[in-house]
């Protein structure tokens, strides 16, 4: 401690960091396998959709099918680890999915890839929002912009250092009988199911049970909490029917959905997207890189920016609009390097929106709506973003031959959501100064 620092501070600082050092890293590690398992169908089509005979119209509705079992399964998911327990049910739902992904290895046609992918995101929801629920149960408000986009660095790394692995392990082609394409499920498979063993080892489920605590640690993170707890937010606990039509959990949702759009359709055809200028298969996962990379930079220095000044509303909608700019001006790309710059922008856009976004939404949620709050948020997203629009690319491929058509529908999404945040940020603050002058 040094000679000018209050022992409130010395307490503050050495705890957090001792909680971030334990949780973020094996989070961050056990979702870096998340969605490594769930976009490697982008780079199994570059082989799997020869050999199963697949037009980009029925490979996106498999990729399609996804998100609509991850939307239906996703809150009773949340709400099922809020009652059971972080450490049991995330450890089920990492076991379960590694399982599936590997059992993909075994689809032979269309028919069995879509109750694949159906099962698949059964299986995997919950994660996402219940890792965070999980962290906000751990994280002071200031912390969680910059430690939420650290978490959701994940995102944009797991095809960064995927792309290659993923295009590397389709040279497996022929190896003890099996397609490259099966291998690439079975040995990213895998590594999900070892994780979600140790997470039993790992987690813990409340700070109040944290050993590695100090008790001093330990009152200190509870009593800051349940402070911040008390405070009145916007969003109350409410029924799931009340939550469905609160005016902010609708619009939340609808915003998340235009950076999950962006994100989940550049994942699922951006290797194809590429491969069209000529490339082999092993150029296009070293090129179809470089976009996560440079997101993966600044969604943590954009994070941390947001923690600096306080600001959320901006920090959100700002990346939605470059997100927007990148997918139109994608449009315009008539080579390779115009292409990736105009994927970047759209990446970084999406990715850089994440810390800020869930920072605002667990500020506006209670303790009693969180879980339901963030899942159903983050479900309805998937569902939009994923579910339809990943469809809609492979529908206008068909019809008109561009992939990069397309993506206008996910560009106008992305800017409506901008200026929905922005709105309704302002009616959050028109709310807040009623209540003041009423109370």
């Amino acid at each position: 401690m040094s000679a000018t620092e209050h022992p409130s501070q010395s307490i503050e600082r050495t705890t957090m960091r001792r909680v971030i050092l334990r949780l973020v890293p094996f989070l961050m590690l056990c979702y870096f396998f998340a969605l490594l398992d769930r976009v490697n169908v982008g780079f199994a089509a570059l082989q799997m959709n020869k050999d199963l005979g697949l037009t980009p119209s029925m490979f996106g509705f498999a990729a399609s099918l996804f998100f609509v079992s991850y939307f239906l399964v996703e809150v009773p998911s949340n709400l099922a680890l809020q009652r059971v327990g972080a450490r049991r049910w995330i450890a089920r739902i990492m076991i379960t999915w590694g399982l599936v992904t590997m059992g993909m290895a075994l689809v032979t046609g269309p028919t069995s890839l879509y109750a694949m992918r159906f099962v698949l995101g059964a299986a995997e929801a919950g994660f996402f929002p219940g890792a965070i629920l999980y962290l906000t149960t751990w994280l002071p408000n200031e912390y969680r912009a910059r430690i939420l986009a650290t978490f959701t660095v994940s995102i944009p790394l797991a095809t960064f250092l995927g792309s290659p692995l993923s295009v590397s392990l389709l040279e497996l082609d022929g190896a003890l009988g099996l397609k490259g394409w099966q291998w690439l499920f079975v040995l990213e498979g895998l590594p999900t199911v070892i994780l979600g063993i140790a997470c039993l080892f790992v987690l813990v489920d409340k700070p109040r049970e944290a050993g590695w605590l100090s008790e001093t640690q330990r009152d200190w993170l509870v009593g800051r909490l349940a402070e911040e707890a008390a405070r009145k937010k916007p969003v109350g606990h409410l029924s799931l029917w009340q939550l469905a039509r609160n005016k902010y959990f609708v619009t939340m949702a609808l915003v998340c959905a235009g950076a999950s759009a962006t994100g989940s359709v550049l994942s699922v055809w951006q290797p194809q997207i590429i491969k069209s200028f000529g490339l082999t298969n092993l150029q296009t996962g070293f090129v179809n890189s470089i976009p996560y990379g440079i997101a993966t930079v600044l969604m943590i220095l954009w994070g941390r920016r947001s923690d600096r000044s306080g600001e959320r509303t901006w920090h959100t909608a700002i990346p939605l609009l470059l997100a927007a700019f990148g997918l139109t001006y994608l449009n315009l790309s008539g080579g390779i390097a115009t292409t990736i710059l105009a994927v970047s922008c759209a990446l970084v856009g999406a990715y850089a929106f994440k810390g800020p976004f869930w920072a605002l939404s667990a500020g506006w949620l209670s303790a009693g709506t969180l879980a339901a709050g963030l899942a159903g948020i983050n479900a309805i997203a998937n569902l939009i973003g994923g579910g339809l629009m990943v469809n809609v690319v492979g529908l206008v491929k068909d019809a008109t031959g561009s992939f990069t058509l397309g993506m206008l529908p996910v560009a106008a999404l992305d800017a409506a959501a901008a200026l929905s945040v922005v709105m309704i940020s302002r009616a959050h603050a028109r709310d807040a100064r009623t209540a003041a002058a009423a109370a």
